[in-house]
């Protein structure tokens, strides 16, 4: 007989997907001990956990999926091969009408002279800035800088520069980045300018001392001065996406952190194995967040309990919380998946020992990482969609 945690590592389900599941009536299992309340699972049904798993990747129905499990040991398989094709049509009836609206949202993009074009670049600024605050600002924001190849505007930084203010954004769609710094000498009008990774690093490491750094922008050319060094390139012939609107989050709950006891609960805590989405990574760890009416964030594995838990916890499925000290003025009452790596270089781009966590109103607004001394500097991770 299995737990349910070796029943969730064997068969890639996930806890609280079996928990789910069970619930649901579609894999429940082989004895529940009625004095703890754990859930054991025969060795028979690891088969057709895997098989519910490959189901569930392909995005079949529940109710489909009900009527493949009860008919896949039988004899007659043609229910089955029915059910699966029918299935595999659906897919392919989406497919076809995703591209139908694709092409019809190229054509638009094609009529508006699509701003991701390259386009030569003929603004022209000239910036003074603090060495030490530029390099701080790059420092909360590198992080997020985009690797897709096939996006390769979100392959840099943006440079926005307006009034006073310089504000360098960077984002990879799964998480956003935004740093302010003060500056003098730009008395235009707003200007944005895309450099490259590569030259915002070469910038940065002569960013090393105290003194004034000098940022211009001539044409497509880009060229920081920080004494008597020079770091020089092209900038990214596209245009970035506005931010501003990316930003404009509905009003959530702060949480405020100490980030060293965080960590140490992000880094010792349990997580989950999510499908990888962004390339060169091969697997996700999803870390899970919750807080309670103290104001503590708990970083708690997939057995919190929720309206529809049952009495007793499975022994794999205890919450093994770590807490973070924190003020919060009352319960948020749900849970947040979050990338855990992407949160703990949010941490440390943070580059404080205390920092907010802002909640939004449901699980699925993005988590901001926040300054409580610089409202100017913050970053957003979208949340990951938790198993059933």
């Amino acid at each position: 007989m299995r737990s349910i945690g070796e029943m969730a590592r064997d068969s890639g389900l996930g806890v609280s997907a079996l928990r789910f599941y069970d619930r649901a009536g579609v894999l429940g299992p082989a004895w529940v001990d009625p004095a703890s309340g754990y859930r054991w699972y025969a060795p028979e049904q690891l088969d057709e956990a895997r098989l519910l798993a490959r189901l569930r990747r392909a995005g079949m129905p529940l109710a489909d999926i009900r009527l493949v499990l009860a008919g896949w040991s039988g004899e007659d398989t043609d229910l089955v091969r029915g059910l699966l094709q029918a299935h595999l049509r659906r897919l392919e009836r989406g497919l076809t009408e995703a591209r139908v609206e694709f092409s019809t949202l190229r054509e638009l993009l094609d009529h508006r002279e699509n701003p991701m074009t390259a386009s030569p670049r003929t603004g022209t600024v000239h910036l003074s800035l603090p060495a030490p605050a530029l390099a701080a600002a790059l420092d909360a924001v590198r992080f997020a800088v985009g690797r897709d190849p096939d996006l390769p505007v979100l392959g840099g930084v943006l440079f926005d520069v307006e009034g006073d203010a310089l504000r360098v954004v960077a984002t990879d769609r799964y998480r956003l980045a935004v740093a302010r710094t003060d500056a003098a000498g730009h008395g235009g009008s707003r200007e944005q300018v895309v450099v490259p990774a590569p030259l915002v690093d070469a910038m940065r490491a002569l960013l090393g001392g105290d003194g004034s750094a000098r940022f211009a922008v001539e044409g497509d050319r880009v060229t920081l001065e920080a004494g008597e060094r020079q770091a020089s390139g092209r900038r990214l012939a596209h245009d970035f996406p506005d931010y501003r609107r990316l930003v404009q989050l509905p009003p959530g709950r702060r949480v405020v952190v100490a980030v060293p006891a965080l960590r140490e609960a992000l880094e010792n805590g349990p997580v989950r194995v999510a499908e990888e989405r962004e390339p060169g990574r091969s697997a996700r760890d999803i870390s899970v967040l919750t807080t309670v009416d103290d104001g503590t964030v708990l970083v708690c594995g997939d057995g919190v309990p929720d309206e529809d838990a049952d009495g007793n916890e499975d022994r794999d499925n205890e919450v093994r919380d770590n807490k973070a000290g924190a003020r919060d003025t009352d319960g948020l009452g749900y849970r947040v998946g979050v990338d855990r790596g992407f949160l703990l270089e949010a941490l440390a781009a943070g580059d404080r020992d205390r920092l907010v966590l802002e909640f939004g109103p449901a699980p699925t607004a993005p988590l901001a990482i926040r300054r409580a001394d610089d409202e100017g500097t913050f970053s957003l991770l979208m949340p990951v969609r938790l198993e059933d």
